[in-house]
């Protein structure tokens, strides 16, 4: 299974921590913390009844900012494991459009990592959402950001790091 990936498979979360986990394993101090994060389809979005969506993609350049993202992890994060897969095509409510696992030596690089892979997906990766709902349907804003944006980039770090 690969690390990155496009697919209109069924997202597994067991399956992309398992993949980074044994990745992390062979690294300087091994795997010790895999966090995961499972985006999943909402019911509601601005106060309407969400039917289903459908996600598009133009995959070979989403893989191309997957991997981008993986080496800004591997800058800032050295020895964490980045696995990202995202779904395409229609997808039911409670079904995860993505699902994004980080596996290191210890947790607290593992949890910065997930969430600045959300941020950073959010930001620049080539994915449109097609909302269905109660009376219609409509196209939600997807990525703006340049990938080379070095403000966007720090915003997604400052975002991944930030204490509650």
């Amino acid at each position: 299974m690969p690390l990155l990936a496009i697919t209109p498979a069924v997202l597994s979360v067991d399956d992309v921590a398992a993949e980074a986990a044994r990745w992390a394993a062979n690294r300087d101090e091994g795997c010790g913390a895999v966090t995961t994060f499972a985006g999943l389809v909402r019911a509601q979005h601005q106060g309407r009844r969400v039917s289903y969506l459908d996600y598009e993609a133009y995959e070979p350049l989403a893989v191309k900012v997957f991997q981008q993202i993986q080496q800004e992890v591997a800058e800032w994060w050295p020895g964490v494991v980045l696995g990202l897969h995202h779904r395409t095509g229609r997808l039911e409510i409670g079904e995860a459009s993505i699902v994004i696992a980080a596996a290191s030596a210890h947790r607290a690089p593992s949890f910065e990592v997930c969430r600045y892979a959300i941020e950073r997906v959010k930001q620049i990766a080539p994915i449109w959402k097609h909302e269905y709902f109660d009376g219609g349907a409509a196209w939600v804003e997807g990525a703006i950001a340049d990938p080379s944006d070095a403000v966007a980039r720090q915003q997604a770090r400052a975002r991944a790091c930030a204490s509650a």
